[in-house]
């Protein structure tokens, strides 16, 4: 995480409601995920749902439905790998912010594991019990404290993205400043650990490990920053 990026300052909320919300996840859920064969009609279905949120949530939504549109699948896929499988800045994984490429990973992975389970949900099988999208997906589908917490507590690292994502000029930072813009306002304790993943990054460990706990950048070059 050697790049410099500046520090976005964090976003206020916006008011919403339980379905506003539901919404909200849901779309950042659809359009967080790689990009299909059916990634035009989920850009429509966004489009569309949209409207029903409080200004500055369809703004940013509509804002990355705008920015991809004119492109062909084959550029959104390319600019999807290119940022997120090939970004350790860009993580779609959760604990990797707080664990690294850690032992201490494998723990955080089973709580998320636990915790969908909890509100009565699997995670998918291929993916990560931390991955963003499917975490969307359970705070979207499940109105109960648990999505709150798993969000809450990752907060710092989703923090690190939204950054990461503006500081390359990517779409996908709208999505994040949609996600962000429905959250509780950023505590003290939360800032602290924001500020110390962008000065120090994520953990690291590589005694007594034989392969890496993460499915991207330690087995793929990044690309130039």
């Amino acid at each position: 995480m050697s790049r410099r990026f500046p520090v976005l300052p964090f976003l206020d909320p916006v008011r919403v409601d339980a379905e506003q919300r539901a919404t909200a996840h849901m779309a950042a859920a659809l359009l967080l995920d790689h990009p299909g064969p059916d990634h035009d009609e989920q850009l429509a279905g966004v489009r569309e749902a949209a409207a029903s949120l409080p200004g500055a949530v369809r703004d940013a939504l509509v804002a990355f439905v705008d920015a991809v549109a004119a492109w062909d699948l084959t550029d959104r896929q390319a600019h999807y790998v290119q940022t997120f499988d090939l970004r350790r800045r860009c993580a779609l994984y959760l604990t990797y912010y707080g664990a690294g490429d850690t032992r201490r990973r494998g723990m955080a992975l089973i709580r998320f594991s636990e915790a969908f389970r909890a509100c009565g949900w699997q995670p998918r099988e291929d993916e990560l019990p931390d991955h963003l999208p499917g975490v969307l997906e359970l705070s979207a589908r499940d109105r109960g404290p648990v999505p709150d917490v798993l969000l809450a507590s990752h907060r710092d690292g989703l923090e690190v993205l939204r950054s990461a994502l503006h500081g390359y000029g990517s779409p996908y930072a709208h999505l994040l400043d949609a996600v962000c813009l429905t959250l509780p306002p950023v505590d003290d304790a939360t800032a602290a650990r924001f500020a110390a993943l962008l000065a120090q990054g994520p953990p690291t460990e590589t005694v007594g490990m034989d392969t890496p706990l993460l499915p991207f950048p330690t087995v793929r070059s990044e690309v130039p920053a």
